[in-house]
């Protein structure tokens, strides 16, 4: 069983943690509780629950949601097992961008403003 979580999936979580990252931090069993901590951490960093309104946002709104996710959750991967990777540095550069990313898409569906858009686009 391939797990699919709300905002993103399973896949889109491993080719974000990069070819070099464990076999067991990508399995199915851990990505699953990754994303759905992934999940909780944006509604609850937000405030705002995107899941439960998640069938009636446009699909602009969706990609974010996407891009947080898949972000969090390949930090996660990665953080569980480094030592595939070719150097520590290696790891902590993707850890960096990954974090990045996650948290610009979090600033943006926290800002009211731009929330009252995503809402009625």
């Amino acid at each position: 069983m391939v797990y699919t979580g709300i905002f993103c999936t399973e896949l889109e979580v491993q080719y974000k943690a990069g070819a070099n990252a464990s076999s067991v931090s990508v399995a199915e069993a851990f990505l699953n509780s990754f994303v759905a901590q992934a999940e909780s951490k944006i509604n609850v960093m937000s405030q705002f629950n995107w899941t439960d309104n998640y069938i009636t946002l446009n699909s602009d709104v969706k990609m974010i949601l996407t891009e947080a996710a898949s972000n969090l959750a390949a930090m996660y991967a990665i953080n569980y097992d480094m030592s595939g990777f070719t150097s520590r540095l290696e790891a902590q550069t993707m850890l960096d961008v990954l974090k990045d990313g996650f948290l610009e898409a979090v600033s943006v569906l926290r800002d009211i403003k731009k929330r009252d858009f995503m809402n009625g686009a």
